[in-house]
């Protein structure tokens, strides 16, 4: 299962917690126009995270966390258009085989 979310316009105070907890190292004054986030098992958020930048120009990292199920959460920064795009592809992704070439 696959929680997905999305911010338009998200804060610099909103940025700079998933600066704080991803490896990305945003620029403080990167405020993209969308953020997607997702959560789900690792093996899911992989793909997902392919997804997301074959299709857009967009910017994903993961977020790190304390969930004892060893979920992960993943941002991905970009244009709304492209993140919803994004989103949309990955949710509706529902082979068991993704080709990652």
């Amino acid at each position: 299962m696959i929680d997905i979310k999305i911010i338009k316009n998200p804060t610099p105070g909103t940025m700079l917690i998933i600066n704080q907890r991803s490896g990305a190292h945003w620029d403080k004054n990167f405020l993209p126009s969308a953020l997607g986030l997702i959560q789900g098992k690792m093996i899911e958020m992989v793909v997902a995270s392919d997804i997301a930048e074959k299709t857009a120009g967009v910017a994903v990292t993961d977020v790190r966390g304390s969930c004892p199920q060893n979920m992960v959460l993943l941002a991905i920064a970009g244009e709304t258009s492209e993140v919803l795009e994004c989103l949309y592809k990955i949710k509706s992704d529902k082979g068991d085989i993704h080709d990652c070439l």
